[in-house]
């Protein structure tokens, strides 16, 4: 991509219902569509991305690549972030990494979009579309203190509205469109002529170096915010708390990172998981007593089969909390609500 002050690059972020979204908003691409196209979707580690790759080729007249290292973009071309990897992108480049997951996603939104306002400030059409929880609005938040353009799609329009919602609340969408309006928007917006970037500020350039691994370290996180007393639910370090106006965000010095809804349902996750290796191993328990009670049956003592009930005690209870996880369940990954 050849560097000038009128270069301009979109990313988009997807999760639930992306595919159908993304494949009618890349249907209204035209063929000079003058500015790269990067997007992220979330996907699990053992998805290649290539049934999405062939989707987004067939529904329109751009080329759709899933991107490479150190590979340089293009106007009119489309690129997907690989599956278990974060994409970013520098100066003419995309950088791949296997950075720490973020929002328990890789890739992720937010890293992209940060990376893209660092490297290309006003120039950056940020898009969010359908998808649970609130991956990518701090990375919208990093393009809008950039100066650039923060597109959500109408949460009437998504499958899944929380994404959307979530950036709408926090960061302020400039423009809320359904998937059939966000064509003709782009190519508008795309024609504006604009000022010279201004400075980055310095937390969103620690971040953008976090998740490329250039910085992960105790003075990165300590200069973003506060020591709190949770831990990483990933790697059990310790996390500091990142306030970025209403949104309350965490990371540990690993490079980990959650904004506290996201945290809140991985501390239900790693509950859930605790309580189902409780449950084993009382019921373990309750069986070995069962077969020593036997044993000692025959001699009298009943010390033993009293053990076992209260063993049964304990087993009613953590089967009556797992019951509940699964009526309180959420979607998307999430084991439910404790109370």
């Amino acid at each position: 991509m050849t560097e000038n002050s009128r270069s301009m690059v979109i990313v988009i972020g997807a999760s639930a219902g992306g595919m159908d979204a993304l494949t009618k908003l890349v249907a209204q691409f035209p063929k000079d569509l003058p500015a790269p196209v990067f997007i992220v979707n979330h996907m699990s580690a053992d998805n290649t991305g290539q049934a999405l790759v062939k989707a987004l080729n067939e529904s329109g007249v751009l080329t759709c690549v899933q991107a490479r290292h150190q590979q340089t973009f293009e106007n009119g071309s489309i690129y997907l972030a690989p599956s278990d990897q974060h994409m970013l992108i520098a100066k003419g480049k995309i950088l791949i990494t296997k950075g720490a997951r973020e929002n328990r996603s890789r890739p992720a939104i937010d890293p992209l979009f940060r990376s893209a306002a660092v490297a290309y400030g006003n120039r950056v059409i940020g898009v969010i579309l359908t998808g649970y929880l609130d991956d990518g609005t701090s990375g919208m938040m990093a393009i809008k203190k950039c100066g650039g353009v923060c597109i959500a799609q109408d949460p009437a329009d998504a499958a899944y509205p929380d994404m959307p919602q979530s950036v709408i609340a926090n960061v302020g969408a400039d423009h809320c469109v359904p998937i059939a309006g966000m064509g003709a928007l782009l190519s508008d917006l795309l024609r504006r002529q604009l000022p010279e970037s201004g400075p980055v500020p310095e937390d969103i350039m620690i971040e953008a170096k976090i998740a490329e691994r250039v910085l992960s370290d105790l003075p990165s996180v300590e200069a973003l915010g506060d020591q709190v007393p949770y831990n990483c639910p990933d790697c059990g370090g310790v996390l500091w708390q990142i306030e970025e106006g209403s949104i309350l965000r965490y990371r540990c010095h690993t490079g980990h990172a959650f904004t506290s809804s996201v945290l809140l349902t991985q501390q239900n996750a790693k509950i859930e998981e605790t309580l189902w290796v409780a449950l084993r191993m009382f019921e373990e328990r309750q069986n070995l007593l069962v077969t020593m009670s036997k044993n000692e049956s025959k001699t009298g003592v009943s010390s033993v089969s009293q053990r076992a009930r209260d063993s049964q005690v304990h087993i009613d209870r953590i089967r009556a909390m797992l019951k509940a996880t699964d009526k309180d369940s959420d979607g998307e990954g999430a084991s439910g609500t404790f109370r």
